[in-house]
């Protein structure tokens, strides 16, 4: 009896999650490829952003989906029904991702080339500073040497 029971419950468990999913209908504004690349990256970033200085962003009186939606033209509508539509085909949906990934990578290797270049301008600033520092220094005489023969009240 229990067997019957666990194969009954197991056909009706593998024949309901067997249902035909039918693809969304392509969206009237719906967004290229490359708007939800640049969309999902300006999220990427934001939301990195957010969490290293939230503080920053919320004092510039910055609401993170409205920037993102303002900034590329679109409203969360249609961002959230192209992002449906494309998110059914698995492969174009991971070219996206993937082109998003090449994206943050590229911005990232920039701002890393920024960084060592300021380094570098900075070193030189520090050297020419300590030069300076050498050039214009004033050797005085210590005054303890001078007062030779004192003698300490002890």
């Amino acid at each position: 009896m229990k067997i019957q029971f666990f194969l009954c419950a197991l056909a009706v468990l593998i024949l309901s999650s067997c249902y035909d999913v039918e693809r969304p209908k392509k969206p009237n504004n719906l967004l290229s490829q490359d708007q939800m690349v640049a969309v999902i990256t300006d999220m990427a970033i934001l939301s990195s952003a957010k969490g290293v200085n939230k503080k920053r962003i919320e004092e510039n009186g910055i609401i993170p989906d409205q920037y993102i939606y303002k900034k590329n033209n679109i409203d969360s509508i249609s961002f959230a029904e192209s992002n449906l539509y494309y998110a059914f085909d698995i492969e174009t949906y991971n070219r996206i991702y993937d082109r998003v990934k090449d994206t943050l990578n590229k911005k990232k290797d920039v701002l890393e080339k920024i960084e060592d270049r300021e380094k570098v301008e900075k070193n030189r600033q520090d050297s020419i500073k300590r030069i300076k520092l050498k050039e214009n220094r004033v050797f005085v005489k210590d005054s303890l040497e001078s007062t030779q023969g004192f003698v300490s009240p002890e």
